[in-house]
């Protein structure tokens, strides 16, 4: 469990947040009894839910392996990124292309008290740790920039965050002024809960009783918006598990996309 004495004065300990519920599920150590009580309820009601945080993540590093390989993209900006785990998006990246530019952003405590983590790239490529919330992506931008290349292309990473956002049409803001900033050829991935079956809702449902950041499920259809205008990568918008799956998971209620901008 995190030392108190390795904590940043700004953390509240006695809130449960979304990076540290999701560590827990996980199997991480980087969370507090707060976010283990949440964690419990929602598995007590949902326990596959671990499994689905494991393959959610599967997802993150197939998705980032085929951007750094077949795509052949050099820079990504990781929006929300969460505590670092094991096969982070540099590490998936800079394993394929060592010299890959990578950016996080979050703006939760205990992430930037891990930036350090973050921070141990490849030394022929670049990462850096931005404490910023995703609202702001005007700042996101300009402080990206300092690392990234925005006249190249840049895949743009909102991996299980815009579910945070509850209005699709803030949502959707968030994503165009990203795209927005970068050219041709980019990329967007993108993966959230969906709203399909009754036991993710009702998982939803205790997360948001108790949880600083609520969650909104989207459907299938929604989560696909978020791609209008952009070509999408085969197989399209598909459970996770089903996005050039690797084994023969099941189906989970976490959709997810690959697209390129035209």
């Amino acid at each position: 469990m995190p030392n108190d004495q390795d904590l940043p004065a700004t953390l509240d300990t006695t809130v449960p947040q979304t990076a540290r519920i999701w560590n827990y599920l996980l199997g991480g150590t980087d969370n507090f009894a707060v976010d283990r009580a949440v964690g419990d309820q929602i598995l007590a009601s949902r326990p596959e839910l671990a499994e689905s945080a494991r393959l959610s993540r599967s997802y993150l590093i197939r998705a980032v392996r085929y951007l750094a390989g077949e795509a052949g993209i050099r820079q990504f900006l990781d929006i929300g990124t969460g505590l670092p785990t094991a096969n982070n998006t540099h590490q998936v990246a800079q394993s394929v292309a060592p010299f890959s530019r990578v950016v996080y952003v979050d703006n939760d405590p205990l992430v930037l008290a891990h930036a350090r983590t973050l921070l141990a790239g490849h030394p022929d490529g670049a990462t850096t740790y931005l404490d910023a919330d995703m609202h702001d992506m005007d700042l996101v931008l300009r402080e990206a920039a300092h690392t990234l290349d925005f006249t190249q292309p840049v895949a743009v990473l909102f991996m299980g965050v815009l579910g945070h956002v509850e209005d699709d049409a803030v949502a959707q803001a968030m994503v165009n002024r990203a795209l927005a900033a970068v050219p041709s050829g980019s990329y967007l991935a993108v993966y959230d809960g969906t709203d399909i079956t009754p036991a993710n809702v009702e998982a939803a449902r205790i997360w948001n009783e108790s949880a600083a950041q609520p969650y909104h499920l989207r459907s299938p259809a929604r989560l696909a918006r978020f791609f209008d205008g952009l070509e999408l990568v085969e197989p399209g918008v598909v459970p996770v598990t089903r996005w050039r799956p690797e084994d023969d998971a099941p189906e989970i209620d976490q959709f997810c996309a690959v697209g390129r901008k035209p």
